[in-house]
């Protein structure tokens, strides 16, 4: 079965779901109240965005997104695929960023990647399909499917933020690694995605700020 995050109520239902499947998160609820729905926009546009994010800070990596997508608009795999590197770098992009979202548009473009058809895979096969591109780690991956297309088990496993949360709220001794975040989440399927709008709400309940802290890839 597949859930969809669509909307809030949708995320609601979600997590009024897993407190009934697993009670170690009734407490955690507690404390943090219904978390709010992440959505960005799906598409090429959507994961371009998410990696120019990777391994930046929040505020460095929207000014560079700001730069880019104004640069861009309509923005469209086409217009990156045939756009100079010179041109994307002086936008702020690095070299491997570069050549990530030119592989991604060039794949896109001869339809060996169909971001379409990921919504309506499963979480661990839609997750195989975009890490097989360079460029494109688990975290990535995983926070396209959960933030653009809303999928409902899609589990970032490698976010630093997902990890201190749950060492905090399960009373771990040590961070989980992001191997080590897999079976701990297994309890939670197939509603992964809405544990860790949970676990990020908690995150920033605990640290005062908001989650989202990718690994590097």
């Amino acid at each position: 079965m597949t859930v969809r995050l669509e909307t809030q109520s949708d995320l609601d239902d979600a997590v009024s779901a897993l407190v009934k499947q697993d009670s170690r998160l009734k407490p955690i609820l507690a404390r943090t109240g219904l978390p709010a729905l992440r959505r960005r926009e799906p598409g090429f546009e959507g994961l371009a965005a998410i990696v120019c994010g990777q391994q930046l800070s929040t505020a460095s990596a929207g000014a560079i997104w700001g730069r880019l997508s104004a640069a861009f608009e309509p923005f469209h795999h086409d217009a990156i695929r045939t756009a100079r590197a010179d041109r994307l770098g002086r936008l702020g992009l690095s070299a491997a960023k570069i050549a990530t979202l030119k592989l991604l548009a060039r794949e896109i473009t001869a339809s060996r990647l169909n971001l379409d058809v990921l919504a309506e895979e499963d979480a661990d096969a839609a997750h195989a399909t975009l890490v097989r591109h360079r460029g494109i780690g688990p975290w990535t991956a995983d926070v396209y499917l959960l933030f653009c297309l809303g999928h409902g088990d899609a589990w970032p496993a490698g976010d630093v933020a997902l990890q201190e949360a749950i060492k905090v709220g399960l009373g771990l001794t040590m961070r989980p690694t992001p191997k080590q975040m897999a079976p701990l989440a297994e309890p939670w399927r197939p509603l992964r995605g809405a544990a860790a709008h949970l676990w990020w709400a908690y995150y920033k309940v605990i640290k005062r700020r908001e989650g989202i802290v990718p690994e590097p890839e």
